[in-house]
């Protein structure tokens, strides 16, 4: 690490301690020529990951929009906040362990539909109807269909 008062390359470390829940590492050097003490902060590096639309253009993958869609179809039902950020969780980190830095949209869709089903079926109903955007009642009624049978 290089010493930012003087930029001589090597520092020892003097002090090494968890920060941000175990996130971070901050550690304490002394720059080994002037003797002068700075803080370094380490973090693991997180490669973006990429949502291609439906459209073929592309955007960074947006945890608040996957969530706020969510708590859009769970609005005014049984479904507890935590859950909501607790399945947006669990897609985001699927996502961030694939070997896939570009993910097609749908594969989110999927994700998100999966486990709203098994929260609440009302909400899987409501967050398909715009996923899959119904185009008529007899696709809605299709969906509804299949979903009784899975019971």
């Amino acid at each position: 690490m290089r010493c930012p008062y003087c930029s001589y390359a090597e520092s020892k470390v003097t002090d090494t301690r968890t920060v941000d829940d175990g996130e971070k590492i901050r550690r304490r050097r002394e720059c080994i020529k002037c003797g002068r003490r700075f803080t370094t902060h380490e973090s693991v590096e997180i490669i973006p990951i990429i949502v291609v639309k439906r459209d073929r253009s592309r955007e960074p993958f947006d945890r608040n929009k996957l969530l706020s869609g969510l708590l859009r179809a769970c609005e005014k039902r049984p479904v507890p906040l935590e859950t909501v950020e607790g399945i947006v969780d669990t897609i985001e980190n699927k996502l961030q362990s694939s070997l896939d830095h570009e993910v097609k949209a749908s594969v989110i869709g999927e994700l998100a539909m999966a486990a709203l089903k098994r929260v609440d079926e009302v909400s899987y109903v409501r967050f398909a109807s715009v996923y899959r955007q119904f185009k008529d009642i007899n696709s809605f009624i299709e969906e509804l269909n299949n979903l009784l049978h899975e019971q």
